[in-house]
């Protein structure tokens, strides 16, 4: 089994060591796009462009499965990914877990970039999933760069700017950015109040790596060997983990398991 993930860097990992956790015997491809890093600022033509290309990269290892692990990148380029790739290889997308996080009744916190903060697309996902449960969506400026930067004092200030929009009866937090994942502790650290009930927080990657398994008519199966290994490309060109991927247990997880080439 091989499965392919693409992102513009790092936001990626969460889903990848999800697969990985499920899945240790699975072949991984990671195809990150460096040289246009960050997507989010881009026009929609210019993401879906440059996500295309990332795409074919990571098609060209024949991959079963290829997820997006970008939740811009799902918004803009999803549609155009399945059009050219399926049905020969399944594209799974990243969507904010809003529908699972309104269901615990909230209040609910949406934590995203300014650009996805308040557009359509998003408010298409309140208005769908949330109906009836009070909903605030939080912009985190500069928090995804930050991460992909591991740029500590940088994701401190950022989280803390955050959580002062976030309002104080919030129970659930919504990581509506990939890259947050990768740093859902602090997080739960600056919004929980002290006397209230655990933070709720919901991610995307477990519940997107269990899709690509049931795409391609896979089981979970955590105990399997650990024998699978990992592909970089940058760019297309085979490479290694960016150095900050090892900032965090999603990246050591992977340079643990098996070296990355």
């Amino acid at each position: 089994m091989k499965i392919a993930l693409m992102d513009s860097g790092i936001g990626l990992l969460a889903a990848t060591a999800a697969v990985r956790r499920l899945r240790p015997d699975a072949d991984l491809v990671l195809s990150l796009d460096p040289a246009g890093m960050p997507w989010g600022p881009r026009t929609p033509e210019d993401l879906t462009s440059r996500a295309v290309a990332v795409a074919e990269a990571a098609a060209a290892h024949a991959p079963d499965a290829l997820i997006v692990g970008c939740n811009t990148a799902t918004v803009h380029a999803l549609t155009t990914l399945r059009t050219l790739l399926e049905p020969a290889l399944p594209v799974i997308g990243t969507v904010p877990a809003i529908k699972p996080a309104a269901a615990g009744g909230g209040p609910v916190a949406i934590w995203a970039t300014p650009a996805t903060t308040g557009s359509p697309y998003q408010r298409g996902l309140i208005r769908d999933f949330a109906g009836g449960v009070p909903v605030t969506e939080v912009p985190c400026r500069g928090l995804a760069e930050a991460v992909e930067h591991a740029d500590q004092p940088a994701i401190d200030d950022a989280i803390a700017a955050a959580a002062a929009l976030t309002p104080r009866d919030v129970t659930t937090v919504v990581l509506g950015c990939t890259h947050y994942e990768l740093v859902a502790e602090r997080i739960r650290a600056a919004v929980q109040r002290p006397g209230d009930p655990p933070l709720v927080l919901h991610g995307s990657a477990g519940a997107v790596a269990a899709q690509a398994l049931r795409r391609i008519g896979a089981r979970p199966e955590p105990e399997a060997p650990t024998r699978g290994v990992v592909t970089v490309l940058l760019n297309g060109r085979q490479g290694a983990l960016p150095a900050p991927a090892l900032a965090y247990d999603e990246g050591r997880l992977l340079e643990s398991v098996t070296p990355a080439h």
